[in-house]
């Protein structure tokens, strides 16, 4: 396999090779490859592919990983779990099912 076709981003299926015509196509930064490629975008929130695309930005562009990393990234910044979410000890109300 050549590295074009290497897998950047598994969640939405990204290509190295996409991301470095996303590159060549003027997007240099993080939030401008995600919008193109949608790298970055999947159930993982880009915890694997965000570095990865930052490392290729970073090689082809000549500049620095601490700069290539810089994007914005969403809250929550990780995946929280249904249970969690639905916990009602934390002062959350009951829903009220007696309308049903």
């Amino acid at each position: 396999m050549s590295h074009a076709h290497e897998m950047v981003c598994r969640c939405e299926e990204v290509t190295r090779e996409e991301i470095l015509e996303a590159i060549a196509a003027g997007d240099a930064s993080l939030d401008a490859i995600k919008k193109r490629t949608r790298a970055g975008m999947g159930f993982c929130q880009g915890r694997t592919c965000r570095r990865l695309t930052a490392q290729i930005l970073s090689a082809v562009c000549d500049i620095p990983l601490a700069e290539a990393l810089q994007g914005s990234v969403r809250v929550p910044v990780g995946p929280l779990s249904l249970g969690l979410i639905a916990d009602t000890e934390d002062g959350l109300e009951e829903p009220d099912h007696a309308a049903d």
